[in-house]
């Protein structure tokens, strides 16, 4: 049983959403009525088909013809034309990629309630709330680019694989060097747990890899997308908090959905289906931008709720199947496709082109910060931004200069 207040935030946020929803799903329906989705795009993949002709002046006729061949002009950038990428996923990697960063450096406060105010907990719990989508759109970026036309080449799972171990002998030569971790029992159970912590990443999106070859994701109705996300993502989603009114279970659903690796999946799909989606409606884009704060916002305040029932932090509303980060991700994702593919923007373009390496050195960085004192806990937001900003930085630094030795980019 949920404690009154818990089943008092989650009935209040249930009612806020299904009003969202149903707004959504008339204003996708009269879209689809109006046979919206007959645009053609030509984002088949995060390198745009102009590279892959003969000549540099007959890629970029045959890729003119190709967009004017459309039902309608799909509106490329001249820069976007010539380089091959696709500003909106190189933005949003940037985004993603910065959210993880936020998740590992407010952890600490989040899962130490009872050493910190309230006031600077509750501001660890809305940055991390506010991030738990970064996961989620690596999956859907993965998704976008390889559940297409295109699949994952031997050369994707060549990267994987040595990044993997790469990144695995650095955790291990840091955990000998600087730990008390036990590192024969790290060794021992590789294959089942990573390393280190963060490394759990790799071996998630070598599914998203190894199923691309046999998905091609075609065109979905936006009204039907719409319900397949409402279903899929809150209504039988094994991880929507029970809601119980007179004995009788009515969410969630059961359609014998189970584990975490299902919904990254899933977020793959989604990713292709709404890519290629023209979702550039002014309506549409602050409706996500609403639901995005407002699910963040869900989020928040049950996992407020859970640490005083429970009397610590528990990640009940944090899981990254869970179904407020799933309407968080799908928002945020078409909030930044519609307004964030004018161009790269110059720091997102640099933590995207450098995101592999981050993700590689940031939480060993973390680590070494809080492990060596060198942090300002009695200031926790203040602290917040200095782990944020040195780990940054830090892990930005050690990615460049592994670029430079790694020319072929297969660990950076």
């Amino acid at each position: 049983m949920l404690h009154p207040a818990s089943v008092a935030i989650i009935s209040k946020g249930m009612k806020c959403l299904i009003i969202i929803f149903g707004y959504g799903l008339c204003y996708w329906l009269l879209l689809s009525f109006y046979d919206w989705n007959n645009t053609e795009t030509l984002y088949s993949a995060n390198r745009f088909p102009v590279q892959q002709a003969y000549g540099t002046k007959l890629r970029f006729i045959h890729a003119t013809q190709a967009i004017l061949i459309s039902q309608k002009t799909v509106r490329f950038h001249p820069e976007e034309l010539m380089s091959g990428k696709i500003n909106w996923i190189t933005n949003l990697r940037g985004i993603a990629c910065l959210m993880v960063l936020m998740i590992h450096t407010t952890t600490w406060y989040i899962t130490n309630a009872h050493s910190i105010s309230p006031y600077n907990w509750d501001v660890a719990n809305l940055l991390n709330s506010a991030s738990r989508v970064s996961v989620p759109l690596f999956f859907m970026i993965s998704g976008y680019l390889f559940f297409g036309e295109r699949s994952a080449q031997p050369r994707h799972f060549l990267r994987i694989g040595l990044c993997l171990l790469f990144y695995s002998a650095l955790a291990l030569a840091y955990i000998v060097l600087f730990t008390h971790i036990n590192v024969e029992l790290s060794l021992k159970n590789l294959l089942q747990k990573p390393v280190f912590y963060h490394l759990w990443f790799f071996f998630a999106i070598f599914v998203i890899y190894l199923l691309s070859p046999l998905i091609q994701v075609k065109r979905v109705n936006g009204g039907m997308l719409l319900a397949l996300m409402a279903i899929l993502g809150v209504i039988a989603n094994p991880n929507t908090v029970p809601v119980k009114t007179g004995g009788v279970e009515w969410l969630p659903v059961n359609l014998y959905i189970n584990g975490d690796t299902f919904y990254y999946v899933v977020y793959g799909l989604l990713g292709r289906a709404l890519g290629m989606m023209n979702t550039e409606k002014k309506p549409l884009t602050w409706l996500c931008a609403g639901l995005f704060i407002a699910s963040v916002w869900i989020i928040s305040r049950g996992t407020l709720h859970e640490l005083h029932w429970r009397g610590n932090f528990a990640d009940t509303w944090y899981l990254y199947a869970g179904p407020m980060v799933f309407i968080c991700a799908v928002t945020i994702f078409i909030f930044v496709k519609n307004t964030m593919n004018g161009r790269e923007l110059p720091g997102l373009s640099t933590i995207s082109q450098h995101s592999l390496g981050i993700y590689g050195f940031h939480a060993l960085v973390i680590h070494a910060l809080r492990s060596s004192g060198i942090e300002l806990k009695s200031w926790p937001v203040l602290d917040i931004v200095w782990i944020f900003g040195a780990t940054l930085t830090m892990s930005l630094l050690l990615s460049m200069l592994v670029q430079k030795i790694d020319t072929r980019r297969l660990v950076s």
